[in-house]
């Protein structure tokens, strides 16, 4: 919201300069996002939070709000209103009728007014509306405008000889249409609240007027509005028809229908100060539900907790009296009255922030708490930690295999044939785990495959974690609190000394050192030669090894071997592989070739 140094100078003489006072704004209220500068004036746009968008959002709000902070004077500009002496309707004619059907509407306050001239505002109001941005529109509206931006209550002015009958708060017809003040044309829900009288809608509630009881520069005589909506219905509408206004920004951030009665005193005196002819009837209050009184209690020691700052028992109350709350103490407990503006103020921990921001949050100091460090022991982690460890450092590899099997105790819905069950015991993973990486053993640059896997299992009315590890030869499985336990005292030594089957300080393996594999694919290649007899299958992988340069990975690896002839075949694998990009057949193809020129160059040698 834009607020002006000189309007707030109206209410706090004593205000401190622009320049310090945007400081107070930021570490005290609200954040300041912009300081315009002009000649006679200094506007502040604030950035109002919803918490507080019920009080601060206008400039009474913000000048209260300062003065309680800084302790400084408040000058109530009520008793200075010059108010209309009421009259009742004149004869023959009915006074106001107001109909609230909803109970979306809290509270509706109208007043009529008579013998009114439409024209330009004074000087004063024109400038105090341009200086926060608004333009000036009419005295009457502009009357309207005044007073929401000076004490935060929207208003609304229809035109009396447009509205049939009297004021009807209520829902919408679903399908009912409405023109609004800027011609926007409106197909209204259920949901909505209006403000219409007897024929016709004439306002979406709280958030824009109608065309149909537009004040005009004929209109003679109005209907001044004063009222209080739901703030979930008003958003909701409002996003509805999407249309954002400062009467919408307020209703929906909600507010205290008890700032109704001096909202149209201060209304009236505007009106009545720029139409001195007007003929003000009685105000029609209908109020059905009153807003309640609320308590609060804290205390002294509460708050001084919350906020990690010991505050007193006097300073608190320096501060209920400052900002002109109700309030009981003793021995250190309050409990106070909210004011019906501070809506905001709900529970002990509201009024812990409520104290902290005026004392200024600088003074928490930055203490840290005492904190036991020693970390509490997961006995489960620990186990599975050890087993991993143990395993590993014994060459096997983990896995990871499917929860779910084709048979089992517990079955599953809906899942597909071969994975209707939970799985009872991991060895089954586990075996088909060694029977797939065995094929793959040699690309994956290993002479044997040895892998574990710790898993649960699950079987009626438990479920338990397993350790399940093994080769080609053998798989053996076992719960993890049995794993543990076989591994007796090396529990607590240093991870992968000893085994359940070979255990003994003698027997320690050192733990293997991890070696990231390629991620480029890789290419295999066979390569057979006839050698003559005596010729060993070393001296026939020795030159291949000297020929095959650095991007073999794993070989020469003898597969094959048989005796024709008086001759020796021997076969052998090269796996080629790059770590830093894949590989082209050409240049495996060239590496190949040499290889096979090599070979060739030895008597009797042969390629096949």
């Amino acid at each position: 919201m834009k607020i002006s140094y000189n309007w707030l100078k109206w209410y706090i003489p004593e205000v401190p300069e622009p320049d310090k006072l945007a400081d107070i704004f930021t570490y005290h209220i609200a954040e300041v996002e912009g300081v315009e500068k002009k000649e006679d004036d200094t506007i502040f746009d604030i950035n109002i939070l919803p918490n507080r968008a019920h009080d601060l959002l206008s400039h009474q709000g913000i000048a209260r709000e300062l003065a309680s902070l800084l302790n400084i004077k408040y000058v109530d500009s009520a008793p200075e209103y010059k108010i209309p002496a009421s009259v009742k309707a004149l004869a023959g004619k009915s006074e106001l009728k107001i109909d609230i059907q909803s109970d979306k509407c809290r509270r509706y306050m109208g007043r009529i007014i008579r013998n009114v001239k439409v024209g330009s505002s004074p000087e004063w109001v024109v400038k105090h509306l341009e200086s926060i941005g608004q333009r000036s529109i009419n005295n009457l509206v502009d009357a309207a405008n005044i007073l929401m931006y000076d004490c935060g209550q929207p208003a609304h002015v229809f035109d009396l000889d447009k509205v049939e009958g009297g004021l009807v708060i209520r829902n919408a017809k679903i399908g009912e249409k409405m023109t609004t003040l800027d011609n926007r044309d409106l197909e209204l829900s259920g949901q909505d609240l209006l403000v219409a009288d007897f024929k016709m809608a004439l306002g979406l509630a709280g958030i824009k007027g109608g065309k149909i009881a537009e004040v005009t520069a004929e209109t003679k005589n109005v209907i001044i509005e004063i009222a209080n909506f739901d703030p979930i219905v008003t958003r909701k509408s409002a996003v509805r028809a999407n249309i954002f206004t400062d009467a919408r920004k307020r209703f929906e951030n909600d507010l205290s229908p008890e700032l109704g009665p001096y909202a149209m005193r201060e209304l009236s005196a505007l009106i009545f100060e720029m139409c001195p002819e007007a003929i003000f009837e009685d105000i029609v209050d209908v109020y059905p539900h009153k807003q309640g009184i609320r308590k609060l209690s804290f205390s002294a020691d509460k708050i001084s907790k919350i906020l990690g700052l010991k505050v007193s028992v006097k300073e608190i109350e320096d501060i209920l009296k400052r900002y002109n709350f109700q309030y009981k103490e003793n021995k250190g407990k309050f409990e106070i009255l909210p004011p019906p503006m501070r809506l905001d103020l709900e529970i002990e921990e509201d009024m812990a922030e409520e104290i902290g921001r005026i004392l200024g949050y600088d003074k928490v100091k930055g203490e840290i708490p005492e904190i036991n460090f020693k970390p509490k022991i997961n006995e489960t982690y620990k186990n599975i930690t050890f087993a991993r460890n143990k395993l590993l450092s014994l060459g096997y590899n983990e896995v990871m295999t499917y929860t779910f099997s084709d048979k089992g105790e517990i079955e599953l819905k809906n899942s597909a044939s071969d994975k209707k069950f939970l799985r009872t015991n991991l060895s089954d993973g586990l075996r088909e785990s060694i029977k797939l990486n065995q094929l793959n053993a040699q690309f994956l640059g290993m002479n044997e495959i040895k892998v574990f896997e710790i898993g649960t299992i699950f079987k009626k009315g438990k479920e338990e974690l397993h350790v399940a590890y093994g080769d080609k030869k053998e798989v053996k499985e076992m719960s993890l609190a049995e794993y543990t336990k076989s591994a007796g005292s090396f529990l607590n030594g240093l991870a992968g000394v000893g085994d359940p089957e070979n255990r003994g300080p003698e027997k320690k393996t050192l733990p293997m050192k991890f070696q990231m594999w390629s991620l480029f694919p890789f290419i295999a290649r066979d390569i057979a030669v006839f050698a003559p007899e005596g010729i060993k299958s070393v001296d026939v992988a020795e030159v291949i090894k000297e020929n095959m340069g650095n991007m073999v990975t794993r070989g020469p690896e003898l597969f094959d071997e048989f005796k024709k002839g008086g001759k020796t075949s021997y076969a052998f694998r090269l796996i080629f592989q790059s770590y830093d990009r894949t590989l082209t057949d050409a240049e495996v193809g060239d590496i190949m070739t040499k290889i096979t020129n090599k070979i060739k160059e030895n008597s009797g040698w042969e390629v096949r």
